[in-house]
């Protein structure tokens, strides 16, 4: 998959440090990843959760982070929307 958006996670980590590792290793499997289906990704991701347009909420870090990214599963991109801690997903409006 071709990741777009990792200034976001770029910010993110600069901002949480200890989140780096786990979000490395995310973005290191999305790049590899060739996820045709939604199912493609519960398979690997059994606790992601699944929204309107393709979009994805991955929890990361045993559900310490929360990143939002949009799927085009038939040009094999990944656009990453949103990074942040639990408690700022809480207060986002997806």
């Amino acid at each position: 998959m071709k990741v777009v958006g990792r200034q976001r996670i770029e910010d993110f980590c600069a901002r949480y440090p200890e989140a780096t590792g786990r979000m490395n290793a995310w973005l290191m499997e999305a790049e590899r990843a060739g996820w045709l289906t939604p199912q493609d990704v519960k398979e690997r991701y059994a606790t992601a959760s699944f929204l309107a347009d393709n979009r994805v909420v991955f929890n990361i870090g045993g559900n310490r982070f929360r990143l939002v990214a949009k799927i085009a599963y038939s040009t094999q991109i990944v656009l990453i929307e949103r990074v942040g801690t639990h408690e700022e997903y809480d207060s986002w409006k997806l």
